[in-house]
């Protein structure tokens, strides 16, 4: 049985996968990168160092009874012209100097291609022809069109986006203005949950064609919130709670906000574009609203959404290592 190695240096996660020679996840780990609180990031240099702190250890709790056959890695943001970012350096480089002691081959993917890897692994199948990838995180909103490319990853054309800041951007920013760990998307997912996403918004939406504008609504929810709380609020005060209900409110917003921009430019892709599978991934997508929601909007226009759960969706290396066993059985 051959197993192939998965490894993904992001924003904010670093981990490593197994897969073996039928797509199986054998063993995955992950570890989140440290923000503090009040933070809405890091500095590249510290998600540097934060990875080259826990990759190896990660690596070194793998537990294995067969040889890796190839590695695959994230090198790069997507897979065009400069795209380039130093986290992703620490993997790559770490890859490159496994594969070449193990005299293995290591594929380079984009963090984008791996996210598609992670969620058409999930899915059971890799789709022949073009099919449309939703990519939702806290750097990323990006629709591009896929199609596979023999020996290699993903041939792909980006058909809408956000012109200012990603979705994941809009749950950071304002879940850390209420007060909220980061990243806040779970949290906030929590908060949501309790009004049962009322339909009522206080956030405008901002769709031209396939490009998505989050700026005006972040605007908006910082506007609304701190008209009514002046300070960032300690949610482990007791006395917090009396303030839930504006945070439930808004946190609602933000999917409905988000849910409703993503139909908006979808109706226009799907307008220019004979395609019939959307594939969604990213941390973003692991909100379980947002899932059933494109679910079920697919189902009303001819558009077959596939969604996988909310661990696979996030950040993960187990689309690094189910590419490099694709690519591997290509040859």
């Amino acid at each position: 049985m051959a197993y192939y190695l998965g490894i993904d240096t992001s924003c904010y996660t670093t981990s490593c996968a197994i897969v073996d020679e039928e797509g199986r996840l054998i063993q995955e780990v992950r570890k989140l990168l440290e923000v503090p609180i009040g933070k809405r990031g890091l500095q590249q240099s510290q998600m540097v160092f934060q990875h080259t702190r826990a990759l190896s250890t990660l690596l070194e709790s793998l537990q294995l009874d067969e040889p890796i056959a190839a590695i695959g890695v994230s090198g790069f943001p997507r897979r065009e012209e400069n795209s380039y970012m130093p986290a992703f350096l620490v993997g790559l480089n770490v890859a490159k100097s496994l594969g070449h002691c193990m005299q293995i081959p290591v594929h380079v993917f984009s963090h984008q291609e791996n996210h598609i890897w992670a969620a058409l692994r999930e899915i059971g199948e890799v789709p022949d022809g073009p099919f449309l990838s939703l990519h939702l995180s806290g750097g990323t909103t990006e629709f591009v069109i896929c199609e596979r490319i023999k020996g290699s990853g993903f041939q792909t054309t980006l058909v809408g986006t956000s012109d200012d800041i990603a979705a994941g951007q809009l749950v950071d920013r304002l879940g850390v203005l209420m007060g909220l760990p980061f990243p806040a998307g779970p949290t906030m997912e929590k908060l949501a949950r309790k009004t049962k996403y009322q339909t009522d918004s206080v956030l405008p939406i901002a769709v031209q064609g396939a490009t998505i504008s989050f700026g005006g609504p972040y605007s908006a929810g910082q506007r609304w919130w701190e008209s009514l709380h002046h300070s960032i609020i300690d949610w482990t005060n007791p006395s917090a709670l009396q303030d839930e209900v504006e945070a439930q409110t808004l946190a609602s917003s933000v999917f409905h906000c988000i849910g409703d921009s993503l139909e908006k430019a979808l109706t226009y892709i799907l307008k220019h574009h004979s395609l019939t599978t959307l594939v969604t991934a990213g941390g973003v997508m692991a909100n379980t609203y947002l899932q059933k929601r494109l679910v079920h909007w697919g189902h009303h226009h001819n558009l077959d959404v596939l969604c996988v759960s909310p661990k696979y969706s996030a950040d993960n290396a187990s689309g690094n290592a189910y590419g490099a066993m694709i690519i591997e059985g290509d040859s």
